[in-house]
Protein backbone atom coordinates (compact mmCIF):
# COMPACT_ATOMS: atom_id res chain seq x y z
CA UNK A 1 0.00 0.00 0.00
CA UNK A 2 1.25 3.44 -1.24
CA UNK A 3 2.09 6.18 1.82
CA UNK A 4 0.92 9.74 1.32
CA UNK A 5 5.14 9.86 1.65
CA UNK A 6 5.75 7.68 -1.12
CA UNK A 7 2.62 8.50 -3.34
CA UNK A 8 4.19 12.26 -2.99
CA UNK A 9 7.48 11.38 -4.38
CA UNK A 10 5.60 9.55 -7.29
CA UNK A 11 3.81 12.13 -7.98
CA UNK A 12 6.75 14.57 -7.77
CA UNK A 13 9.06 12.69 -10.16
CA UNK A 14 6.67 12.53 -12.60
CA UNK A 15 5.88 16.25 -12.89
CA UNK A 16 9.81 16.57 -12.89
CA UNK A 17 10.17 14.46 -15.83
CA UNK A 18 7.13 16.09 -17.52
CA UNK A 19 8.89 19.70 -17.17
CA UNK A 20 12.00 18.74 -18.17
CA UNK A 21 10.41 17.21 -21.62
CA UNK A 22 9.04 20.51 -21.84
CA UNK A 23 12.33 22.83 -21.28
CA UNK A 24 13.84 20.52 -23.29
CA UNK A 25 11.70 20.67 -26.61
CA UNK A 26 11.25 24.76 -25.52
CA UNK A 27 15.23 25.04 -25.99
CA UNK A 28 15.50 23.51 -29.58
CA UNK A 29 13.64 26.31 -31.85
CA UNK A 30 15.76 24.87 -34.72
CA UNK A 31 13.93 21.81 -34.99
CA UNK A 32 10.74 24.24 -36.18
CA UNK A 33 12.75 26.34 -38.77
CA UNK A 34 12.13 25.75 -42.34
CA UNK A 35 15.50 24.90 -44.03
CA UNK A 36 15.61 26.40 -47.70
CA UNK A 37 17.75 24.85 -50.56
CA UNK A 38 19.68 27.57 -52.70
CA UNK A 39 20.76 26.47 -55.86
CA UNK A 40 22.46 28.24 -58.38
CA UNK A 41 24.16 26.27 -61.28
CA UNK A 42 24.83 27.70 -64.49
CA UNK A 43 24.98 26.09 -68.14
CA UNK A 44 24.79 29.21 -69.69
CA UNK A 45 25.54 33.17 -68.74
CA UNK A 46 26.56 32.82 -65.30
CA UNK A 47 25.75 36.85 -63.20
CA UNK A 48 27.91 37.91 -61.34
CA UNK A 49 25.87 38.80 -58.74
CA UNK A 50 24.84 34.65 -57.67
CA UNK A 51 27.56 35.67 -54.74
CA UNK A 52 26.26 38.96 -53.64
CA UNK A 53 22.49 36.82 -53.56
CA UNK A 54 24.09 33.63 -51.79
CA UNK A 55 25.12 35.81 -49.35
CA UNK A 56 21.41 37.85 -48.77
CA UNK A 57 19.67 34.91 -48.31
CA UNK A 58 21.58 33.63 -45.27
CA UNK A 59 21.81 36.92 -43.69
CA UNK A 60 18.20 36.63 -44.38
CA UNK A 61 17.68 33.77 -42.96
CA UNK A 62 19.01 34.16 -39.87
CA UNK A 63 16.96 37.63 -39.65
CA UNK A 64 13.41 35.79 -40.25
CA UNK A 65 14.21 32.48 -38.91
CA UNK A 66 15.18 29.77 -41.35
CA UNK A 67 17.99 28.06 -42.42
CA UNK A 68 19.85 28.12 -45.95
CA UNK A 69 21.87 25.19 -47.40
CA UNK A 70 23.52 26.23 -51.22
CA UNK A 71 24.56 24.28 -53.31
CA UNK A 72 25.30 23.84 -57.48
CA UNK A 73 25.47 20.53 -57.67
CA UNK A 74 22.92 18.93 -59.05
CA UNK A 75 23.25 15.36 -58.03
CA UNK A 76 21.92 16.40 -54.77
CA UNK A 77 18.72 17.02 -56.15
CA UNK A 78 17.19 13.46 -55.25
CA UNK A 79 13.99 12.29 -53.50
CA UNK A 80 15.99 11.79 -50.44
CA UNK A 81 18.00 14.93 -50.02
CA UNK A 82 14.96 17.53 -50.80
CA UNK A 83 12.91 15.97 -48.16
CA UNK A 84 14.89 18.35 -45.63
CA UNK A 85 13.49 21.04 -47.38
CA UNK A 86 10.52 23.42 -47.33
CA UNK A 87 11.61 25.62 -50.51
CA UNK A 88 13.84 25.25 -53.41
CA UNK A 89 15.24 28.64 -55.00
CA UNK A 90 16.95 28.81 -58.07
CA UNK A 91 19.39 31.83 -57.69
CA UNK A 92 19.96 33.23 -61.62
CA UNK A 93 20.12 29.79 -63.02
CA UNK A 94 20.66 29.22 -66.59
CA UNK A 95 20.85 26.35 -69.14
CA UNK A 96 20.47 22.65 -68.88
CA UNK A 97 21.19 22.07 -65.27
CA UNK A 98 19.32 18.64 -64.52
CA UNK A 99 19.45 15.83 -65.98
CA UNK A 100 16.00 13.25 -66.82
CA UNK A 101 16.05 11.30 -62.86
CA UNK A 102 17.20 15.07 -61.31
CA UNK A 103 14.01 16.33 -63.57
CA UNK A 104 11.72 13.61 -61.89
CA UNK A 105 12.82 13.94 -58.57
CA UNK A 106 12.61 17.77 -58.67
CA UNK A 107 8.76 17.28 -59.94
CA UNK A 108 8.07 14.94 -57.34
CA UNK A 109 8.99 16.84 -54.60
CA UNK A 110 6.86 19.84 -55.48
CA UNK A 111 3.48 17.42 -56.11
CA UNK A 112 4.49 16.54 -52.59
CA UNK A 113 3.84 19.91 -51.58
CA UNK A 114 7.12 21.86 -52.06
CA UNK A 115 7.79 25.41 -52.25
CA UNK A 116 9.58 27.08 -55.50
CA UNK A 117 10.87 30.21 -55.55
CA UNK A 118 12.80 31.89 -58.95
CA UNK A 119 15.03 34.83 -58.89
CA UNK A 120 16.01 36.31 -62.40
CA UNK A 121 17.53 34.20 -64.63
CA UNK A 122 15.43 30.96 -63.16
CA UNK A 123 13.10 31.45 -66.52
CA UNK A 124 16.47 31.17 -68.32
CA UNK A 125 16.22 27.98 -67.64
CA UNK A 126 15.55 24.27 -68.96
CA UNK A 127 13.59 25.58 -72.53
CA UNK A 128 13.63 21.55 -73.02
CA UNK A 129 11.74 20.71 -69.88
CA UNK A 130 8.23 22.30 -70.60
CA UNK A 131 6.76 20.95 -67.16
CA UNK A 132 9.74 23.42 -65.39
CA UNK A 133 8.28 26.27 -67.79
CA UNK A 134 4.69 26.20 -66.39
CA UNK A 135 6.82 25.76 -62.78
CA UNK A 136 8.89 29.09 -63.66
CA UNK A 137 5.88 31.06 -64.71
CA UNK A 138 7.51 32.04 -68.21
CA UNK A 139 11.06 31.15 -70.36
CA UNK A 140 13.44 34.39 -71.18
CA UNK A 141 13.05 35.28 -75.00
CA UNK A 142 15.25 38.84 -74.75
CA UNK A 143 16.87 41.25 -73.11
CA UNK A 144 16.23 45.08 -73.57
CA UNK A 145 18.12 47.19 -75.76
CA UNK A 146 21.57 48.00 -75.16
CA UNK A 147 22.50 48.63 -72.30
CA UNK A 148 20.62 45.83 -71.13
CA UNK A 149 20.75 47.22 -67.37
CA UNK A 150 18.07 50.52 -67.41
CA UNK A 151 16.19 51.99 -65.06
CA UNK A 152 12.13 51.60 -65.23
CA UNK A 153 8.50 51.64 -63.23
CA UNK A 154 7.12 48.89 -61.76
CA UNK A 155 3.21 49.15 -61.25
CA UNK A 156 2.08 47.05 -58.32
CA UNK A 157 -0.92 45.38 -59.38
CA UNK A 158 -1.84 43.29 -56.38
CA UNK A 159 -0.79 44.74 -52.83
CA UNK A 160 -2.66 41.66 -50.69
CA UNK A 161 0.25 39.31 -51.10
CA UNK A 162 3.09 39.31 -48.36
CA UNK A 163 5.76 40.03 -52.00
CA UNK A 164 4.14 43.37 -52.17
CA UNK A 165 3.03 43.95 -48.76
CA UNK A 166 4.15 47.74 -48.15
CA UNK A 167 5.71 48.45 -51.29
CA UNK A 168 5.04 51.47 -53.21
CA UNK A 169 1.94 51.48 -55.84
CA UNK A 170 5.17 52.85 -58.62
CA UNK A 171 8.26 51.84 -57.50
CA UNK A 172 11.06 53.21 -59.79
CA UNK A 173 14.07 50.16 -60.03
CA UNK A 174 17.18 49.55 -62.22
CA UNK A 175 17.56 46.74 -63.19
CA UNK A 176 17.74 44.17 -66.37
CA UNK A 177 14.09 43.70 -67.60
CA UNK A 178 13.75 40.21 -69.20
CA UNK A 179 11.18 39.84 -72.25
CA UNK A 180 9.25 36.93 -71.80
CA UNK A 181 7.63 33.72 -74.15
CA UNK A 182 5.60 31.15 -72.98
CA UNK A 183 3.87 33.05 -70.10
CA UNK A 184 1.59 30.65 -68.33
CA UNK A 185 -1.59 32.27 -68.02
CA UNK A 186 -2.81 30.78 -64.65
CA UNK A 187 -0.13 32.70 -62.78
CA UNK A 188 -1.07 35.40 -60.20
CA UNK A 189 0.52 38.80 -61.72
CA UNK A 190 1.79 40.45 -58.66
CA UNK A 191 3.87 43.23 -59.99
CA UNK A 192 4.51 44.48 -63.87
CA UNK A 193 6.47 47.09 -65.60
CA UNK A 194 5.61 50.31 -67.86
CA UNK A 195 7.52 49.83 -71.21
CA UNK A 196 6.69 53.31 -71.58
CA UNK A 197 9.67 54.11 -69.08
CA UNK A 198 12.58 52.45 -70.88
CA UNK A 199 14.06 50.99 -74.17
CA UNK A 200 12.97 47.55 -75.75
CA UNK A 201 9.86 46.28 -73.96
CA UNK A 202 8.22 43.72 -75.89
CA UNK A 203 5.45 42.20 -73.75
CA UNK A 204 3.34 45.68 -74.34
CA UNK A 205 0.78 46.85 -71.63
CA UNK A 206 1.06 43.84 -69.36
CA UNK A 207 4.48 42.69 -68.72
CA UNK A 208 4.99 40.79 -65.48
CA UNK A 209 8.11 41.31 -63.83
CA UNK A 210 7.07 39.26 -60.24
CA UNK A 211 3.95 36.75 -60.25
CA UNK A 212 2.79 33.40 -57.95
CA UNK A 213 0.64 30.67 -58.57
CA UNK A 214 -0.32 27.16 -57.09
CA UNK A 215 1.38 24.34 -59.36
CA UNK A 216 1.11 20.64 -59.67
CA UNK A 217 0.98 20.20 -55.27
CA UNK A 218 3.49 23.25 -54.91
CA UNK A 219 3.72 26.82 -54.58
CA UNK A 220 5.58 28.94 -57.06
CA UNK A 221 7.04 32.24 -56.86
CA UNK A 222 9.05 34.58 -59.30
CA UNK A 223 10.63 37.64 -59.50
CA UNK A 224 12.34 38.62 -62.25
CA UNK A 225 14.79 41.53 -59.89
CA UNK A 226 18.63 40.40 -59.36
CA UNK A 227 20.40 40.87 -62.32
CA UNK A 228 22.47 43.71 -60.81
CA UNK A 229 24.74 42.93 -57.34
CA UNK A 230 23.04 46.35 -56.04
CA UNK A 231 19.76 44.66 -56.18
CA UNK A 232 20.64 42.13 -53.59
CA UNK A 233 21.72 45.32 -50.76
CA UNK A 234 18.02 46.63 -51.66
CA UNK A 235 15.88 47.24 -48.42
CA UNK A 236 12.59 47.15 -50.91
CA UNK A 237 13.76 44.35 -52.85
CA UNK A 238 14.90 41.62 -49.72
CA UNK A 239 11.37 42.68 -48.38
CA UNK A 240 9.97 41.57 -51.97
CA UNK A 241 12.02 38.82 -51.72
CA UNK A 242 10.83 37.78 -47.83
CA UNK A 243 7.53 37.80 -48.98
CA UNK A 244 8.15 35.37 -52.05
CA UNK A 245 9.56 33.11 -49.94
CA UNK A 246 6.69 33.13 -47.08
CA UNK A 247 4.17 32.41 -50.15
CA UNK A 248 6.44 29.56 -51.51
CA UNK A 249 6.99 28.04 -47.61
CA UNK A 250 3.17 28.43 -46.59
CA UNK A 251 3.79 30.60 -44.50
CA UNK A 252 1.24 33.13 -45.50
CA UNK A 253 -1.78 31.28 -44.49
Amino acid sequence: MLTYSTLSKVLSGMLLIGFLGTTLWSFSPKQDQPRILVFSKTAGFRHQSIEPGKAALQKLGKEKGFMVDTTENAELITEENLQKYQAVIFLNTTGDIFNQQQQKAFEEYIQAGGGYVGIHAATDTEYDWPWYGKLAGAYFTSHPSDPNVQEGTFLVVDQDHPATDGLPEKWERKDEFYNFKNLNPAVQVLIKIDESTYEGGENGDNHPMSWYHEYDGGRAFYTNMGHTDETFSEPLFLQHLWGGIQYALGQDQ
